[in-house]
């Protein structure tokens, strides 16, 4: 019982913690914490890439690098990359979306 218990309650976290990123809040880190040390507006950043290399970039666990190659001086805390990569992904150079910041 206290397996089924700890199984159900590590996979409920997991599941929060997946739907808790999305690309509002992505939006919001950059415009906050990355626009000033990157010294361009998210639409230029999220431009960078297309949405199937922003998605191999984070497959491959070299996101954080990619964010560090376009803006050097940023520095993102972990708990923010999977909202940053979602602002990234959805306002993609070929996504056709615009971001306001």
């Amino acid at each position: 019982m206290k397996k089924i218990i700890s199984i159900t309650l590590i996979s409920f976290v997991s599941l929060t913690s997946i739907v808790s990123a999305d690309a509002n809040k992505g939006q919001r880190i950059y415009m906050k914490k990355m626009k000033s040390s990157c010294g361009f507006s998210g639409s230029k950043f999220a431009a960078k890439h297309t949405q199937d290399e922003w998605e191999n970039i984070k497959k491959s666990g070299k996101f954080k690098e990619e964010i560090l190659k376009i803006c050097p001086n940023v520095k993102v805390k972990e708990k923010y990359l999977d909202s940053v990569y979602d602002f990234s992904y959805e306002f993609a150079s070929d996504s056709g979306n615009v971001p306001s910041c």
